[in-house]
């Protein structure tokens, strides 16, 4: 892309921000709804979007994103809005603190620091939250983040501190170790009871060992599992749908008949 280009389309950008800060303006002073909103009513709302965004993400709809990177840009612009009337910050503060904070982080490209690699980078962005008031590399992992995320975090915050293990194969014999240990205390065939608080943290531990083995082989979790989550609800739906048309209800239906149809929902 040449400069007279890139110039042209950073022109139109900014148009297109300045055009969306005005309309937020605008909202503001005359919606009966924009005008009630404060920073805790809009929280849960911007959860809900960010949720959109991401099954819009999984499902690979670039026009749904681009919908959906709207609605979250749109909160983080209201957000900034309510900040302003009472002058505590507007939207220039956030991006410039935004702006000064990716240049302090990134010394390899507005400094003198050399890096070799991604995990080097990852590793200075440690250290240097650390050198700015952090006292732990996992104060940045969100406490209301769901398990399964704050799990993957935890660990690569970690590795981003050097914590980990060196080959993939230590992961995997972690693993095994912990699969083991569940199946032998809690893999019950006589049906006695078990200490489901032990059993819990035992599984806690399996899917935590589960988690880091994904990570080092690249595999994200939280991905892995929607995709598998869409998958059955697709297949399910479709067995419900058979079942249907034969005039039948899976409730009456045997295991080997609904597997039938679940084979079916499989080949499709």
């Amino acid at each position: 892309m040449d400069f007279d280009t890139l110039s042209t389309t950073r022109q139109s950008q900014l148009i297109a921000f300045d055009r969306l800060l005005t309309v937020m303006d605008e909202l503001r002073e005359q919606c009966p709804w924009d005008k009630k909103q404060t920073i805790e009513s809009l929280r849960h709302l911007t959860i809900e979007e960010t949720y959109e965004l991401s099954d819009a993400i999984i499902e690979g709809d670039m026009k749904e994103i681009k919908k959906e990177i709207g609605d979250v840009m749109l909160h983080l612009v209201f957000y900034s809005k309510i900040a302003s009337e009472t002058n505590t910050f507007d939207i220039a503060d956030v991006i410039n603190s935004l702006c000064e904070k990716l240049i302090h982080r990134h010394p390899h490209i507005y400094g003198d620091v050399k890096v070799e690699n991604e995990e080097q980078v990852k590793q200075n962005w440690e250290a240097l939250k650390l050198k700015e008031g952090n006292k732990s590399v996992l104060e940045g992992v969100p406490k209301s983040l769901p398990a399964l995320v704050k799990a993957m975090r935890i660990q690569e915050k970690a590795r981003g501190a050097g914590f980990d293990w060196e080959e993939k194969h230590q992961v995997w014999e972690k693993v095994e170790e912990e699969m083991d240990e569940f199946k032998n205390e809690f893999n019950v065939v006589d049906n006695q009871a078990i200490n489901i608080e032990k059993a819990e943290a035992e599984f806690g531990d399996l899917l935590f060992s589960l988690v880091n083995y994904a990570r080092f082989i690249n595999i994200n979790v939280e991905t892995a599992l929607e995709r598998t989550n869409k998958k059955f609800i697709k297949r399910f739906q479709y067995l419900e749908l058979r079942a249907k048309e034969q005039g039948k209800a899976l409730q009456d239906m045997t295991l080997a008949e609904m597997d039938v149809y679940w084979e079916e929902a499989k080949r499709l």
